[in-house]
């Protein structure tokens, strides 16, 4: 049955496929949208802009490793593009979970599953379809973000040929392609060199300038083996197309890094005759204004930014959109419960009162609440209460200790056995939104890819020795402390006391 499921899932997503291939023979001028796996964990949406007027085929692709933002945002300037000539097929977020969580990969490296790799799993699914769109273009560009700077000679530990960033990346100088077939070689590093020096007439900074880097990736003395399971590998050598990953310095401003990755976009349009309206970049603070939440299958209720919905013990809420000042790279976290990407459309019954949190990829931008009132007449029959937020007089936390719930005031102490499971689940800050604070274990790292001093939602296993005594009060690993802030300032502390036995 789980054979036939995925089968047929597969079978759909191949259909979607064909059908958007079909659609450029009679979309001329237009656009359309294409979404893989509704619904799903990886939900996967591609975008297509046709030309009025017939040309090559360009594949964007932003966000296949999460922790590179630059990619994924230049990548939606063109997923709204209009062209004259030519057409586009723009992915901005290939790998959406691992946006959401800000890390380069959830199951295995996305990048490295195009060649040679027979694991199952979501990375998978997603790769099968950009495989396919891979082979309906003629050139395919990656956009990444590169540790350091990239140079053809040693000049430091951030400066030399082992790094990425600032560069344009091939994994060869020129695509050898079938002679007897008609088709002519291409020759990649004059690609990428005419559209460096486009770019960097732009950078003002010398020590910024993008430079060519061959890979060799075929060849035996090749520093980057690995790349030979990546996306541009599988499209120069499956698909014989010119293919180029564009390397940012992930060290740079972000709006730096977004702008220069469009600017790589265009060089390459003008290569190869596609004609755009070019967009231009406004980087606003992601604001969300509402949620539009249904309960038990109801008429949907719109809760608007930091508003309280109140509902019954075990009632089902499913929240089926949220409005933004952007449309693409939405979820929403139901604190507590769902998975750890997103919750949107799920169906999630509630045992307790809980808050509703809203994301532009990895970006919080507004919550809102769910309480649970028990009290026989609490919540309306027949429509569902929905109020503001009021101010409360401090913090309070709410934590689960071995599973069980538990509040703490602001400035008490938690008394834990050695051993004991600890969760802090969320702060209850009255009408400031919670996301906006940083609430951190002291001595507890709960991400160490990404230690931004915000451990809610980690499981903090008090006998498995991740904590650090030398952060306890008394360096004796027996005491810690809770410290949330907010904007920088310190506004809350808790205590954790652990009793070992003797």
């Amino acid at each position: 049955m789980a054979m036939a499921l995925r089968i047929k899932k597969a079978v759909y997503a191949l259909i979607g496929i064909v059908l958007m291939t079909a659609a450029g023979l009679c979309h001329a001028g237009q656009k359309t949208h294409t979404v893989f796996f509704e619904g799903e964990e990886n939900e996967l949406h591609v975008f297509r802009s046709f030309g009025r007027v017939e040309g090559k085929t360009l594949l964007i692709v932003g966000g296949i490793q999460g922790d590179e933002p630059g990619g994924f945002l230049a990548a939606d300037y063109f997923a709204d593009l209009s062209l004259e000539k030519g057409n586009l097929i723009v992915v901005p977020r290939a790998n959406f979970p691992s946006i959401t969580k800000k890390e380069r990969q959830i199951n295995q490296d996305m990048n490295r599953k195009f060649m040679d790799d027979h694991t199952r799993n979501y990375e998978a699914k997603v790769v099968e379809v950009l495989k396919e769109l891979i082979c309906q273009s003629d050139c395919f560009l990656n956009l990444h973000e590169g540790s350091g700077f990239y140079s053809a000679t040693w000049e430091s530990e951030q400066r030399n040929p082992g790094r990425y960033g600032q560069s344009i990346i091939s994994d060869a100088a020129v695509l050898r392609r079938a002679k007897n077939a008609g088709a002519k070689d291409i020759d990649l590093e004059k690609m990428a060199l005419t559209v460096i020096e486009r770019m960097n007439a732009s950078i003002p900074v010398p020590s910024q300038h993008f430079h060519f880097n061959n890979h060799r990736t075929n060849q035996p003395d090749s520093l980057h083996k690995e790349q030979r399971r990546s996306a541009t590998y599988y499209a120069m050598n499956i698909c014989k197309i010119p293919a180029f990953g564009i390397e940012s310095a992930k060290s740079l401003p972000l709006e730096q890094k977004v702008k220069q990755h469009i600017w790589a976009v265009d060089g390459f349009m003008a290569l190869m005759d596609i004609i755009p309206k070019t967009p231009g970049i406004d980087l606003k603070k992601p604001e969300m204004q509402y949620m539009i939440i249904s309960v038990n299958d109801s008429i949907p209720v719109v809760v608007g930014k930091m508003q309280r919905l109140t509902i019954k013990r075990g009632d089902v809420i499913q929240v089926h959109d949220i409005i933004t000042n952007y449309e693409r790279g939405l979820s929403v976290d139901v604190i507590g419960l769902g998975n750890e990407f997103n919750d949107m459309k799920k169906k999630l019954k509630i045992l307790e009162s809980t808050r509703i949190e809203a994301k532009k990829d990895f970006y919080t931008c507004g919550s809102v609440f769910l309480d649970i009132r028990d009290t026989p007449g609490a919540v309306p029959i027949g429509r569902l209460a929905v109020s503001d937020s009021k101010k409360a007089d401090g913090i309070r936390y709410k934590l689960k200790v071995n599973g069980e719930t538990v509040m703490v005031d602001n400035y008490d102490h938690v008394r834990l056995n050695y051993g004991d499971r600890l969760v802090i689940v969320d702060i209850i800050t009255g009408d400031i939104d919670p996301s906006e604070y940083v609430v951190n274990f002291k001595g507890f790292v709960g991400n160490n890819s990404r230690n931004d001093g915000e451990d809610r939602g980690y499981v903090i296993d008090t006998g498995a020795g991740v904590l650090m005594p030398r952060y306890s009060l008394e360096r004796k690993g027996l005491k810690y402390h809770v410290v949330t802030t907010l904007g920088g300032e310190e506004v809350g502390k808790i205590y954790i006391d652990i009793l070992k036995n003797s």
